[in-house]
């Protein structure tokens, strides 16, 4: 065999498995791969369903090819499809719509095909050894690692994380961030994508989850179940709204996640980037007070409630800042709250004009003199 000696490959079954931390069925799945795609370049074409068969212990390799058995005289695609006469001289109980699998030995391969063998070999054994990598990621997601930044491209960064490598697509970036190679950060790891390409790590900073980790991270009382949060809303590099709450009478939770002169909300900010502001609000099981809440630093004059929708009253000077920055603040509580809200201006009922006595007296006497018989003339 030109330029893929099979023996070889079969006696390094063992011993790539054990190099690459690879099961030995996942090799040797490779390397079959590789013999099939070798003998489709020289004897067929990409459109043969074909599989092979390595016997490790004498190197010798077996190639089979199936076609759906059709019926004589119509046209039909050699490589997929075989008629039944045919059929029938390969297996005589053969059926019209059979899978009909032949066999082939492999003998030798020309110098293009043991070339394609060897490049699926490497693609594959690289593609398996990734995929073992980030399998063993798949405890860590929801967590932050800490890894070094190896490229920045235009929609995404990749990342290093030591025995693996992820990647941090655009919308899962912070807009303040800025990334350059050798940069040491820390990235939520989200989740682990299987394509076409294989399998993927995809690390986010924007995610709301960094945040709420990051908390964690920074707040011991979480663990122990003192306070916890309820609900979080973000906009990465902007504004985030984390609504918190003390299990335990006495705790001040919102005191608890700032921690004593901000330290522990400044640590989080300090992360993420001090130009995205963080709002720590009390949570509540009323609606109306944890709309109250989520809309803050604005003052509430009243709340009103009808199914998943809130109309909320505030004075003329406090709507903008209900409202906030082309209505972050509104969006943000919405989204916190699960409550559609809409802000108005609470306008004041309009107020009576009093009279004075003597604009009463005065009406009195004209009714009265407009009511009296007029004197009948002597």
């Amino acid at each position: 065999m030109e330029n893929l000696d099979l023996k070889q490959m079969s006696a390094m079954v063992d011993i790539i498995a054990e190099e690459k931390g690879l099961p030995k069925e996942t090799v040797l799945d490779v390397i079959e791969q590789a013999i099939a795609a070798a003998w489709r370049k020289d004897n067929g074409d990409r459109d043969m369903n074909v599989r092979a068969a390595l016997n490790t212990k004498t190197g010798a390799a077996d190639v089979f090819v199936t076609r759906v058995v059709i019926e004589d005289d119509v046209a039909y695609n050699p490589s997929t499809e075989i008629p039944l006469k045919e059929a029938k001289a390969i297996k005589k109980d053969a059926k019209i719509g059979d899978e009909l699998e032949e066999k082939f030995n492999v003998t030798s391969f020309g110098r293009v095909a043991a070339g394609t063998a060897k490049q699926v070999v490497i693609q594959r054994l690289r593609e398996a050894e990734n995929e073992a990598v980030l399998s063993a990621f798949e405890n860590k997601i929801g967590t932050i690692v800490t890894g070094t930044v190896s490229r920045v491209e235009a929609k995404l960064v990749r990342i290093d994380l030591g025995h693996a490598s992820g990647i941090m697509p655009r919308s899962e970036q912070i807009d303040s961030d800025h990334y350059s190679v050798g940069q040491r950060i820390k990235v939520f790891v989200k989740n682990i994508e299987h394509g076409e390409r294989g399998a993927q790590l995809i690390l986010s900073r924007a995610s709301a989850d960094f945040v709420e980790c990051l908390f964690r991270q920074e707040v011991p009382e979480l663990e122990n179940g003192t306070v916890e949060i309820r609900g979080i809303a973000r906009e990465a590099g902007r504004r985030t709204k984390i609504a918190v709450m003390s299990t335990v009478p006495g705790i001040d939770p919102v005191g608890t996640f700032v921690g004593g002169r901000g330290i522990r909300v400044g640590a989080v900010m300090n992360e993420i980037g001090d130009r995205e502001k963080i709002d720590v609000i009390n949570w509540s099981d009323n609606p109306s007070e944890y709309i109250r809440e989520a809309l803050s630093p604005a003052e509430i004059n009243k709340v009103e409630i009808s199914g998943k929708k809130a109309k909320v009253l505030v004075s003329p000077e406090q709507q903008s800042i209900a409202i906030g920055k082309q209505g972050q603040n509104v969006r943000l509580a919405s989204k916190l709250t699960g409550y559609d809200i809409d802000i108005e201006i609470n306008k004041p009922a309009a107020k009576k004009k009093k009279q004075n006595v003597e604009d009463s007296l005065l009406s009195a006497i004209e009714e009265v003199t407009e009511d009296a018989p007029e004197e009948s003339a002597e």
